[in-house]
């Protein structure tokens, strides 16, 4: 097995459906700029009340992802 770097960084994912979605959309945004992405876990969850209901979903991630070789 070929051992692996990785960094770690920090996102915010947020949707107005759900948690699920808020995550999705975190990923879905940094595959734009960050390769090799390989692993998140979510280290905290929000959310917006107005008028009694949950109106937002926040979701905040660490994702790893593996570093190139030289």
């Amino acid at each position: 097995m070929k051992d692996h770097v990785y960094k770690i960084l920090e996102l915010v994912g947020s949707s107005d459906q759900s948690i699920e979605a808020a995550i999705q959309n975190a990923i879905a945004r940094a595959k734009a700029t960050i390769r090799d992405m390989r692993w998140f876990e979510v280290i905290q969850t929000r959310g917006h009340i107005e008028n009694g209901t949950v109106h937002s979903y926040q979701v905040t991630l660490k994702v790893g992802f593996t570093l190139e070789t030289s």
